[in-house]
């Protein structure tokens, strides 16, 4: 369709011809519609009861998990709103590392609301508007009733995790992956500004098919995927001092083009030896300072690998940058640029460096760092889908606890944080009058989807459930939430099921952002897409579908 007007009689062409335009209630009606149908797909696997999906791309690989934000990442999807929602799941795995189905079913939950209220002529900005004064009274909620907790205490953030990891498909390793992700992050908290903190980047997982889950473990130092590069050099090497080198044990090419003609076989040799006297000067000046393991993140030419292996020097090379930061951090050693400037004081300290087998592949460990800033998790398992989730929910468990670190508050989950704002809210919503409150009202009957889910995955009765939780509530009983395991009503705190106050907060601020950018839209203008497919000639125009 072509965007036209009329001038004088002449038709006025504004957009390309085949460009697609949806105005007003129909481009809002379709984004809404859109945003609820990513809500629908990932609606099922809320809770610990959630069903898991299987997901084929287009090469065939199979990816099978109930996490929001692997799903709504792994589909492709064309539309732009269905995209903004994507955003929001994406945003919230990527700074509180869970919460992110609760996020974009809430957003889609307030567009079904919303849409409600535009059939009564109510205008997208009065509906904002309202939201907005519920998000805000939401949080006052979060801040009454959210219990700080002690770090140190590890039975409490072992609640936290397991809270977390209730949904995933670990089964009976769930405790020791929890047991993993509490020594790995209380291993690299460190105070910053007089504020304790724990950095994602600090702490490594490498993952390797073979054995069981519960032979998963912590290392307190570091794993390099790398194998020690030459057969003469020790595999093994006990209180060990450390260079990390990011320059080459190599000759250096000139960086413009040099031929050097040589008429004298003996001036060849004399060539020849001076670059070995050059290789070996470096491995003396490493030598010299006292290290007997080096990991280099350049390469290492034959000549040095023969050169160490005679001095007694592990080596390995080509290490990437992020492993030789974190062996910074992890044995207080530091990266030297150049050999030269390579001092005794620049050594890090471990007392074991070895290369182990692991799986198939040959791995060099860096263990027993005094006071690492940095450790890896191994993570082993017998299938490679199950590897897989369970580095997605060990991802998961380290980022609720680095989350606790930076804000150490808690509420009750199982919906029962979310039962109370909306009972708030509705007490509260005298406070308003007119359109607005109705929006006020929406917002407050929205957030119920989060309990009413929990129930309704559990294959419990939603209706009667919310009736029990809205009863409990409104005597004052605001820690009772949805047992999905026992299958009833019960007192979250008691039954150890918390979770962070930050990723709640995130969670609903996402979910209203989210659907407030959809409910402004109404006008979408697309241009057309070319799309060459065998059989046809040329380009053929496509208009995608809204």
């Amino acid at each position: 369709m072509a965007l036209a007007g009329q001038l004088s009689g002449t038709p006025v062409l504004i957009l390309k011809e085949g460009t697609t335009r949806t105005q007003g209630k129909a481009a809002q009606r379709n984004n809404i519609a859109a945003a609820k149908i990513i809500a629908e797909i990932v609606k099922t696997t809320l809770g610990p009861k959630g069903m898991d999906k299987i997901l084929v791309d287009s090469l065939g690989d199979v990816v099978v998990t109930n996490d929001g934000a692997t799903i709504l990442e792994k589909i492709d999807v064309e539309h732009p709103a269905a995209k903004m929602i994507i955003e929001v799941a994406k945003t919230q795995d990527d700074i509180v590392g869970d919460g992110t189905t609760t996020a974009v079913v809430l957003a889609g939950e307030l567009l079904r609301k919303a849409e409600e209220l535009l059939e009564q002529k109510i205008h997208a900005s009065t509906i904002i508007s309202g939201y907005k004064k519920a998000l805000d009274m939401a949080f006052e909620v979060l801040e009454k009733n959210a219990k700080v907790i002690d770090l140190a205490d590890k039975a409490t953030l072992k609640k936290v995790v397991k809270t977390s990891l209730g949904s995933k498909s670990l089964g009976f390793a769930t405790d020791h992956i929890a047991d993993l992700a509490i020594e790995a992050v209380t291993s690299v908290i460190h105070e910053r500004d007089g504020k304790k903190v724990a950095d994602k980047d600090d702490i490594q997982i490498v993952k390797k098919i073979g054995k069981s889950l519960m032979e998963s473990e912590v290392i307190k130092g570091i794993i390099v995927d790398k194998e020690v590069v030459h057969s003469a050099m020790p595999k093994r090497v006990e209180d060990a001092k450390i260079a990390l080198v990011d320059a080459p044990f190599e000759i250096e090419k000139t960086e413009f083009s040099a031929e050097i003609r040589i008429r004298d076989p003996l001036k060849i040799k004399e060539f020849l030896d001076e670059e070995m006297n050059i290789l070996k000067e470096m491995v003396d000046k490493v030598k010299k300072v006292g290290a007997n393991v080096v990991f280099c993140q350049k390469g290492i030419d034959d000549a040095a690998q023969f050169f160490m292996a005679k001095e007694g020097i592990l080596a390995v090379r080509r290490v990437k940058k992020s492993d030789m930061e974190k062996l910074a951090k992890a044995t207080g050693g530091r990266i030297v640029t150049n050999l030269e400037d390579l001092d005794e004081k620049d050594l890090g300290r471990a007392k074991l460096v070895e290369e182990r087998k692991i799986g198939e592949d040959r791995m060099v460990f860096i263990e027993g760092c005094e006071n690492p800033r940095a450790v890896s998790v191994l993570v082993r398992a017998g299938l490679e889908r199950q590897l897989d989730e369970a580095e997605r929910s060990l991802n998961d468990a380290i980022m609720n606890l680095i989350t606790l670190v930076s804000d150490n508050r808690v509420v009750p989950g199982g919906g029962a944080i979310e039962t109370e704002i909306s009972r708030y809210l509705h007490s509260n919503a005298g406070k308003f009058s007119g359109k607005e409150q109705l929006a006020f009202l929406a917002f407050a009957e929205a957030i119920e989807i989060i309990p009413r889910t929990l129930a309704e995955n559990a294959g419990m009765e939603p209706v009667e459930i919310m009736a029990e939780l809205r009863h409990g509530h409104d005597n004052g009983k605001a820690t009772l939430g949805v047992d999905v395991i026992g299958g009833k009503v019960s007192d979250m705190w008691s039954l150890g099921v918390i979770e962070p106050v930050k990723v709640k907060q995130h969670a609903i601020r996402s979910s209203f952002e989210a659907a407030s950018m959809i409910l402004r839209i109404d006008d979408v203008i697309a241009a057309t897409k070319k799309k060459e497919e065998k059989g046809k000639k040329g380009g053929e125009e496509e208009t995608p579908e809204f």
